[in-house]
């Protein structure tokens, strides 16, 4: 078997740590792994399935000799080092927003757009968390029926904020006040002008405002989805709001397909079909998925699925699943996958 050389840049985030973890669960053919991050954690070793890793600063030059590069240490690293590793024959795959939106870099979810992989220049983007769990759920109603619009409220866990958000929420959890404002400097933003609690609180912010009162978040969701599905017809709309949950993000949609006459049976059982995907939908016994148990998953979960009682087209249905799994590590591990996939169809 063919084994290759494997670079994590950010490695030591919690992104890029999940990344190296599903490398070794999923026996991916590495023959070594390069962790990377700033020169301050260079020399830290780390523990990861058995076998110690030395982290070492993120260069230029860390990247000769590489196959693939998981990128994960934020926007400015990605637009700094990621062309450089390309020039170096390295084929990278980005966790960031950098290139999302560039027309020359592929957008992919494997289980969605897997033939996007077809026309990469050796740089590859993974999409935001929450835009890769509503898409693998709808995908296969899109197959089936066809979408004409999309309205979705996300519910997103502190942890796609970072670290210190979680700590943070952990820190005011155990304060039976914590309203006052002072107690908060990394919500909705750690750059933002004014900072809120996020114990026994919801922020209907994550990320800056622009003009027209979205913010980037939800314009990611907004033109992410339009690009993995390849359909700029279909009308998207999202407001995203962080919780205090540590982990899982969850998703309340709206859908409007073009065909007539689909029942609510129906809608679900296409779901289901879908890989990746696991239907928990039995009100009669109050199942349907939770943020708390979709943590460490790799599925994503659905339920609540409904018709909505005034439009024929109309369908409800709730989507959860592990931001730094699916949302991120996961779906990175798994564009390397199909990339090999797709040399063993071409060398056959």
């Amino acid at each position: 078997m063919q084994t290759y050389t494997v670079a994590i840049v950010g490695a030591t985030g919690a992104v890029g740590a999940k990344i190296l973890d599903k490398l070794i669960e999923r026996a991916f053919p590495f023959r070594s792994v390069k962790l990377l991050a700033s020169s301050r954690s260079a020399g830290t070793v780390i523990q990861a399935g058995g076998r110690l890793f030395t982290i070492e600063e993120a260069k230029p030059e860390s990247f000769n000799g590489v196959d693939f590069a998981f990128f994960s240490a934020g926007g400015a690293i990605s637009e700094e080092l990621a062309t450089e590793a390309t020039r170096r024959g390295t084929i990278v795959i980005d966790n960031t927003s950098a290139f999302r939106m560039d027309a020359e870099v592929p957008l992919v979810v494997p289980e969605v757009n897997p033939k996007a992989l077809n026309t990469h220049n050796g740089l590859i983007a993974n999409p935001n968390c929450s835009t890769i769990q509503m898409v693998v759920a709808l995908n296969p109603i899109k197959e089936a029926f066809g979408i004409k619009k999309i309205l979705v409220s996300t519910y997103q866990a502190v942890s796609g904020a970072g670290a210190d958000a979680i700590l943070e929420l952990k820190s005011q959890s155990g304060q039976f006040d914590s309203r006052a404002e002072n107690s908060a400097s990394q919500l909705p933003s750690a750059g933002a002008e004014r900072h809120y609690p996020i114990a026994f609180n919801a922020i209907p912010q994550i990320d800056s405002f622009d003009d027209m009162g979205y913010t980037k978040e939800e314009w990611k969701m907004i033109n992410e989805t339009k690009k993995i599905f390849n359909d700029p017809s279909i009308a998207v709309s999202a407001t995203c709001v962080r919780l205090p949950v540590v982990t899982g993000h969850s998703e309340s949609v709206y859908v409007e397909i073009d065909k007539e006459g689909i029942t609510a049976e129906e809608f679900s059982r296409a779901i289901a079909k879908a890989p990746g995907v696991v239907v928990q939908d039995n009100p009669s016994t109050q199942t349907y998925p939770m943020p708390l148990f979709a943590e460490n998953k790799d599925d994503v979960y659905v339920g609540r699925i409904r018709k909505d009682p005034d439009h024929p087209r109309g369908f409800h249905l709730w989507i959860v699943a592990d931001n730094l799994l699916k949302g991120a590590a996961l779906n990175s591990v798994q564009i390397a996958e199909q990339l090999l996939k797709n040399r063993d169809a071409q060398n056959n």
